[in-house]
Order: C-alpha cells, then structure tokens, then sequence
C-alpha cells in the first residue's frame, strides 16, 4: 500500500502543480487589481464570484467523466476512449453555449443580489471578456479530465505552469498600461485571461494531434452523431454531480455578492480570505482526482478490494495535508493577508476572516474527496440533496440572517466573518454526513463482491 499511497501523491502532486499555475491567474489578478484601486478588487470580488459559479459548475459537467474513461483504461479498452471523448464534447458544446448566455448577461444577476449601482459597469465589462474565455476554458478543461483519467497529468501541467509566463506580465501590462496601451485596470486582467485560455487551447489541439501517447485512443476521427444512450449515462452522472458543483461553488461565490453591500472594505478583505481558501482547495481537489483515478482503474480493472484500499491512502493525505494548510492559515494570517493589501483595515478584517477559513478548508477537504470517490460508485444524487440542504439552508442562508438579520439570541453582525463562520458550520455537517455515506457506500459493495463469489460457487 505504500506503492499506492506514493502512485496517489505523485499523481496529485502533479495535479496540484498545474492547478495552482491556473489559480495563480487568480492571485495575480486580486493583487494586480488591488494594487490598482480598491475599487477594481471590490468589482473582483463580485465578477469572479459570478464567473467561478459558472465555470466551475459547468466544469463539473467534464470533471465527472473522469470515472468513466479511467474505468475503460483499467479495462484495457482504449478503443472505446476516443469515440467517449467524441461524444462529451456535445455536452462541453451545450455546457459554452449556457455559461456564455449568462456572463454575457449578468444585469439580472447584479440586480438580484443588490449590488452597489458603481460596481455594476466595471464587473459587467469585465465578465462580458471572459464570456470569449469559457469555451477554450471548457475544452481544455475537457483534455485536463481526458489525461487525468489516464494517469497522465505531466502534459497539462507543464502547459498550466508554462502558460504563467504569458499571464503574469500580460495581465500587469493591459491592467496598467504601457508602450501605446491605456491602462484598463480590471478589464485588462480579463482580456489577459482571455488570451492565455485561447493559447492553453491551442497546445492542447497541438498535442493531441502530435503527441503519439493519443494514438491507441483513435481520438481523432470523424465525429459520430449524437448516441443518446451514452449521452443519457452522461447526464445521470454528470448532472447531479455538475448541480452539486454549482450549490457548493455559489454557497462560497455568492457571499461575495451578498458582502459587497457591506462596501468595498468587506469586499476586499473577503476577497483576501477567498482567494486564499481557493488556493488552498487545490491540494484536496488534487488529491480527489488522483484517488478517484485510481479507484475507478482498480473498480474497471475488476479489483474492488484495491479500490478501497485506494481511497484509504487518499483520505490519510487529504486529512494530513488539509491539517498543515489550515495551521498555516492561522499561524501566518497578518502577513498573507498583507500581501494583498495596503490598506490596514482591510488587512486586519481579512486576517480575523482567516481564522474562520482554517475549519471551511478542514470540513473542505474531507468533503471533497468523499464526493469524488462517491461519483467512482456512481452515487451522486444524495451529495446533491446534502449539499442543497445544508450549503445553501444552513451556509448560505444562515449566513444571510446572521450577518443582516440575527439568528436568535446573536444580533446582526454586519460583517463578512458571519458568512464564513455559518458556512463553515454547513461545510463541518456535509463533511460528516457524507464521510458516512461513503463508509455505507464502500461496505455495502464489498459485500457484494464477497457474495458474487459465493453465488458462482
């Protein structure tokens, strides 16, 4: 099992590498935004929220192939990869077409969640560029999934970390002007974004083409037309698990669309503690995917027992890791929160925030990888329930009443610390109750493994 445990890490070590190379466009944009008006990070916070809930939730989609097309790799069914591959790219094409309507249209959106009126032009200009960023943002997303469930995430990360050479100067460039160029402040951070996505792209077509790992997958030949059974076992894993992306990502998006009536300080110092946690979240979420990878081969390859032995040794690191990193949160909170910001309320609103992330990324961190390993069981459905239950009732909603309204005997605190402490306490719950339900999910297939035998016999 040490084999296994040490398969899981280099696999999410790599994961982890590329993934913060693409939060880093994150980081790079809160500092450089920051660094350029308070306001332009107010408008940050409410544009990448929105943006974030359509992305990743739309890349929840993609992301629950994963378990399928490692499960025809552990199977040794590499001719069937290509013609899968072919037919997700009907639901990337449905999945552009939704998250485009929406970032090109956010007024409703602004207006619903009371949105200060002089944020409203910067953050609609802003979202309006990166609506032309999704589609190549959705099919890389695709071969990122694709190369993952093949064990092979060397390619897309040597990709994610190269492409911070053109992101970091670009951005600081069309932010702030030069050499003929007006400065565009959030605007430029979007247009940099939207041209580093179209180049990911490009390398990606490049590879597939070129790259002779692909051949044995017979990716590229004409597309079929659309096979609505396999379509249809598309939807009933991805669906659920795309619907449960978007309630877990816009209980932690829409906070920052609710605290920016607190004004642009709030805003700010969330986005600090945000952006953080986001950061963070990249070391759970790599190891999610390199463990679910790992079961669903064992589970295609016949092993149910090496599969739950698989999720062990992902559960140990997702649990040690998520430890270290919260430490790190509490212990360091004055200066990562400096990082971010000169302006000394927002820093010290921003490091109070931190102590709260510490117990989101603990309860994140458990949750997560449960959800993963669910999705390699075909179990999606009930996260969804919990996650609606407890993220948006308890987390979202009793956020909302806490921070404005008070719960009980505990008066309206207006501030961002009201919103990550109910939704921490929501987080702390789904984590409980869903490490349950993979505990029942794994016994009750080991029991059947036992009794197959037993049957033929």
């Amino acid at each position: 099992m040490t084999s296994e445990r040490r398969i899981i890490a280099r696999h999410a070590g790599t994961v982890l590498a590329g993934q913060l190379a693409v939060m880093a466009f994150g980081v790079t944009d809160t500092i450089v935004a920051g660094r350029y008006a308070e306001g332009a990070l107010a408008a940050l916070s409410v544009g990448s929220a929105i943006f974030i809930s359509v992305f990743v939730s739309l890349m929840g989609l993609v992301q629950a192939l994963l378990p399928v097309w490692a499960e025809l790799h552990g199977g040794q069914r590499t001719n069937e990869v290509g013609r899968s591959v072919r037919q997700s790219l009907y639901i990337v094409l449905l999945a552009t077409v939704l998250g485009m309507a929406i970032l090109l249209f956010p007024a409703p959106l602004l207006r619903w969640a009371e949105v200060p009126q002089a944020m409203r032009g910067d953050v609609e200009a802003y979202l309006q560029v990166l609506a032309f960023a999704l589609p190549p943002a959705l099919l890389f997303r695709l071969f990122s999934t694709l190369n993952q469930s093949l064990g092979r995430p060397q390619l897309v990360t040597w990709l994610q970390v190269g492409s911070l050479v053109l992101k970091l100067p670009l951005t600081i460039w069309l932010a702030f002007g030069g050499a003929g160029v007006p400065a565009m402040g959030l605007v430029g951070c979007g247009w940099a974004t939207l041209v580093v996505n179209w180049s990911l792209l490009a390398c990606a077509v490049w590879l597939l083409r070129n790259e002779s790992f692909y051949r044995d997958y017979r990716l590229w030949q004409r597309i079929e037309a659309p096979d609505w059974k396999q379509l249809r076992q598309f939807a009933r894993l991805g669906i659920p698990a795309g619907l449960a992306v978007l309630v877990e990502v816009t209980s932690f998006t829409l906070m920052a669309l609710f605290i920016a009536r607190l004004g642009t300080a709030a805003s700010a110092a969330h986005q600090i503690a945000a952006n953080l946690t986001a950061v963070a979240y990249m070391v759970p979420l790599s190891l999610s995917i390199a463990t679910s990878a790992r079961v669903s081969f064992w589970l295609g390859a016949g092993d149910p027992t090496l599969a739950r032995r698989a999720c062990a040794r992902g559960f140990e690191l997702a649990l040690l890791c998520a430890l270290v990193l919260a430490a790190v949160m509490v212990l360091f909170r004055q200066p990562l929160a400096g990082t971010y910001s000169s302006n000394p309320d927002v820093v010290a609103l921003g490091a109070t925030l931190l102590m709260a992330t510490a117990l989101y990324h603990l309860a994140d961190a458990v949750q997560t990888l449960c959800v993963f390993v669910l999705r390699c069981y075909r179990v999606t459905v009930m996260p969804l329930v919990l996650y609606c239950t407890l993220l948006w009732g308890v987390g979202l909603g009793g956020s909302y009443l806490l921070a404005y309204r008070g719960i009980g005997p505990w008066p309206a605190m207006q501030s961002p610390l009201a919103f990550w402490l109910m939704s921490s306490l929501a987080l702390l719950l789904a984590a409980l109750l869903l490490t349950l339900l993979l505990v029942t999910t794994l016994r009750r297939q080991q029991r059947r493994s036992s009794a197959a035998p037993a049957a033929a016999a």
